[in-house]
């Protein structure tokens, strides 16, 4: 009988802690307003439907939304703030306009975006072809030299 109910509190257990993940999922990714919702940085209308980002902070659960890749990763530094490798980040496909994981997105660049960093995103099945692709790693990287490149031109 022990055996038995250490048997059944195990498989308790384990299912708890599954059903328990607090990992986000598309589902987490708020309803957009076109030409309502304005950037948490820049305070613009976030209108155009295939630049968007939505960066939701892990421990609260907040959503923040920007009109541009640049203004999201700028906002991070700008505020200070520490939870960026954890945010889990959102962004639409350039392609079809839907909401992407931009941590495993593929991007170009060169692109004609809101706030001109230039960033579009894709996955594998929706990326253009004889372009040159970034990382998300490498796309932030870019991002954040632009801006130390014109916070020493001021």
């Amino acid at each position: 009988m022990k055996k038995f109910k250490s048997i059944v509190f195990l498989f308790f257990a384990i299912f708890f802690i599954s059903c328990s993940d607090s990992s986000s999922t598309k589902s987490d990714i708020k309803k957009m307003h076109w030409d309502r919702d304005m950037c948490d940085r820049c305070k613009m209308v976030i209108s155009e439907k295939k630049f968007a980002v939505q960066v939701i902070n892990p421990v609260t659960n907040q959503t923040f939304l920007f009109d541009d890749l640049g203004c999201a990763i700028s906002w991070f530094e700008e505020e200070n703030q520490t939870w960026f490798k954890e945010a889990k980040i959102w962004i639409n496909d350039a392609h079809d306009g839907s909401f992407i994981d931009a941590k495993k997105a593929i991007y170009t660049k060169e692109n004609i975006t809101p706030m001109g960093y230039g960033f579009s995103a894709y996955t594998q099945n929706t990326k253009p072809k004889n372009e040159k692709y970034f990382s998300f790693t490498e796309s932030v990287n870019l991002i954040k030299m632009r801006n130390d490149q014109y916070h020493q031109e001021k």
